[in-house]
């Protein structure tokens, strides 16, 4: 499942995901999943981190909670070895209104271009098999404190930086970025433990 070459830059990725339901008033998350393909783990790593972090969505209540639930699940067969990602129908159901879903995508096409530009092809070995395992692990934790992040202001904010950064690493086969993913999501964790004993 990790190593099939979907997308390999976040811009082609966006292009992508704008296909999706294309005939219809709202995109459910099915339709956007079905566009970027369910054989790869990256696409699911940044459309998780990508919601989690865009405004007009990424801040509605419950959002970073139903993008856990996604990553939790992605990771979970990976390292289960499955070959493609299921996901249940109440998740794939999910729905966003087209006009909000073009304003977000709208809203990431400048972004998108300028990070295309940093992703290079190095480190492959924090990226390529069995490293992939590494991240999914990660990911894993990183969804499992998701949740209560939402009651502690930016910490949802660094866990999907963290994510997409990870999906952007396995979309470019760039360490670097997993490197960057890896120090993130420590920091952000070490914050959420503080604030959670303090």
């Amino acid at each position: 499942m990790a190593t099939e070459r979907g997308p390999t830059s976040l811009s082609a990725l966006l292009e992508r995901v704008r296909q999706a339901g294309s005939r219809e008033a709202s995109v459910s998350l099915g339709a956007i999943l079905e566009a970027v393909g369910r054989r790869s783990f990256a696409p699911f790593l940044l459309l998780a981190g990508l919601v989690t972090l865009a405004p007009l969505v990424g801040d509605v209540p419950g959002v970073p909670t139903l993008m856990a639930s996604l990553v939790l699940l992605a990771s979970s067969q990976l390292l289960a070895g499955r070959r493609s990602i299921w996901l249940p129908h109440w998740l794939l159901r999910r729905r966003v209104s087209r006009p909000r879903f073009h304003r977000v995508l709208a809203w990431l096409e400048r972004p998108a271009a300028w990070t295309d530009r940093l992703l290079h092809q190095r480190l492959t070995v924090l990226t390529r098999p069995p490293a992939h395992f590494a991240v999914a692990v990660i990911c894993l934790v990183i969804a499992l404190a998701m949740p209560p992040m939402e009651f502690i202001p930016f910490s949802a904010n660094g866990a999907g930086l963290a994510l997409t950064l990870f999906g952007l690493a396995l979309l470019a086969d760039d360490g670097l970025f997993a490197l960057a993913g890896y120090l993130l999501t420590g920091g952000t964790l070490a914050i959420v433990v503080v604030s959670v004993m303090g």
